[in-house]
């Protein structure tokens, strides 16, 4: 009997709520934020008789610029197709979509995974991988209206404030074998998403929709929609593999309970033959010229695995360090700003920036931004912070200044001065050392000859001469070192 094989077959379909002023087709304002039901509508986005759609030129644009990052060829011809299928917060009852003429086709993106530890081989199994995942299309539709169902009422509310709102969509081929796979996937795709500055991409405002399609080999495509966090897309899968192992999957369509942590059943699937797609009858055939292509090539910035790459070679960073830059696109900037105004090729300047970036600047804000304004250090400040507190031996100094940096948004020299803040550095530090040792012969004696108090006693004398400025643990090991 040949045994079964229960590899996990996955693909991904990633919705992504476009940037734009406006709408895909009318002009009504694309806003995310507003909160009062059915305000951005007009008769286009609401599907009234006799009204003619018109495409968003910009929306077109930042798919482009979204394939080209994926590494996507940009068909020479494009065309939208009418989606037919009833639902209520479908207000024309077809949707404008594209399907066999997609703006982006054959692109890729490479996820780095780590693979789980092994008895057999620790250490191997800790090393990252590189898995390349293929893109079978990026293409441009526009999104529905939002349904709502007040608690205990047997109604529901439709707002049309989203219908209409440029939608891309991404469609993976199944080359993702894992929940670990795919989630990584997703990450990175959310990281290149706002690198282009092309969707903010926050799931839980529903800018950014995962569903999976899950198979074991052999068995019936299962589609999980609607997932609006990482966790629940890890979540779904792993759910999944164990469901389908265990029971004969049909060709269905389920939803993610993040309460019961488990899918549910909720129509069967449809097949494109379904949906009757035919060309839209209202809108031209889309061209693009080699020219096209490559003005829009050219304002494609700098993405998530260039930027890695450059701050190792550059900086030489940990890859914990590169990960927060990275994630933390304004913070790595802000870093950036920072390393320009202090000695690049001092390993220990650098690494003291980042240190108190990482570390206590990231404290101080408590989660909030460096873009909020309410912060007030600026990079040439948090820079000359760095070059003072460089030779310092009491963090305990170094703290109270950024505290006060953050606070007033004071320049660090300012703040040293006012409160008498006098850095003590290691070359001072010596000196008061040296002094004190003249000037305390039998204590320094007594301690060389087995008495461990006249140590401490000497480190007392340090600092009161240094004013209390001096770490004590760096006066102890420089006594140590001068005693020997």
């Amino acid at each position: 009997m040949e045994k079964k094989s229960y590899q996990p077959i996955i693909g991904l379909e990633i919705h992504v709520e476009l940037k734009t002023k406006s709408k895909m087709f009318c002009d009504c304002l694309n806003d995310s934020m507003e909160r009062h039901p059915n305000v951005n509508v007009c008769p286009v986005c609401l599907g009234h008789p006799g009204v003619l759609p018109v495409i968003n030129g910009d929306a077109v644009k930042m798919v482009i610029k979204t394939g080209l990052a994926l590494g996507c060829q940009i068909p020479e011809y494009s065309k939208f197709d009418r989606k037919n299928y009833f639902y209520p917060d479908l207000p024309k009852g077809y949707q404008i979509s594209q399907y066999d003429k997609p703006l982006c086709v054959c692109g890729y993106l490479d996820v780095q995974i780590v693979r789980s530890p092994t008895p057999l081989n620790l250490e191997r199994s800790r090393t990252p991988r590189n898995r390349r995942i293929r893109i079978r299309r990026v293409h441009l539709e526009e999104d529905t209206g939002r349904l709502a169902h007040p608690k205990g009422a047997d109604y529901s509310l439709i707002d049309f404030n989203r219908a209409g709102v440029p939608l891309m969509e991404l469609v993976t081929e199944p080359d993702l074998t894992s929940a670990e796979e795919a989630r990584r996937f997703a990450e990175e795709l959310q990281l290149i998403f706002r690198y282009l500055g092309v969707s903010n991409a926050d799931m839980e405002k529903g800018e950014m929709r995962v569903e999976v399609n899950i198979s074991l080999k052999g068995g019936a495509k299962v589609e999980v929609k609607n997932l609006n966090s990482f966790k629940a897309v890890e979540g779904a899968i792993n759910y999944e593999i164990k469901r389908q192992k265990e029971e004969k999957a049909v060709l269905e369509t389920r939803g993610w309970d993040d309460v019961k942590g488990k899918t549910f059943s909720q129509r069967m699937k449809e097949e494109a033959k379904d949906y009757r797609y035919f060309p839209e009858p209202d809108l031209p055939l889309l061209r693009f010229t080699n020219d096209d292509i490559k003005k829009i090539q050219a304002e494609i910035p700098e993405i998530p695995q260039q930027r890695r790459e450059r701050f190792k070679t550059e900086y030489c960073l940990e890859i914990s360090a590169i990960d927060m830059f990275v994630k933390n696109k304004d913070l790595g900037e802000y870093f950036e700003k920072v390393i320009s105004e202090l000695d690049k090729k001092d390993p220990k300047t650098i690494r003291l920036a980042v240190n108190y970036i990482l570390t206590d600047l990231q404290g101080l804000l408590k989660g909030a931004s460096i873009t909020d304004e309410s912060f007030m250090i600026t990079p040439e400040n948090f820079s000359e912070f760095i070059n003072l507190i460089r030779d310092i031996n009491s963090s305990a100094i170094a703290k109270t200044v950024l505290r006060e940096m953050f606070s007033t948004g004071a320049d660090p020299s300012h703040i040293i001065e006012e409160k008498g803040l006098n850095i003590t550095n290691e070359s001072d530090l010596e000196n008061i050392v040296k002094e004190v040792i003249s000037q305390n012969f039998k204590p320094a004696e007594d301690f060389k000859n087995g008495k461990e108090n006249a140590l401490q006693f000497l480190v007392g004398q340090v600092m009161v001469k240094s004013r209390g400025k001096a770490s004590p643990q760096a006066v102890r090991q420089m006594l140590l070192t001068k005693l020997k």
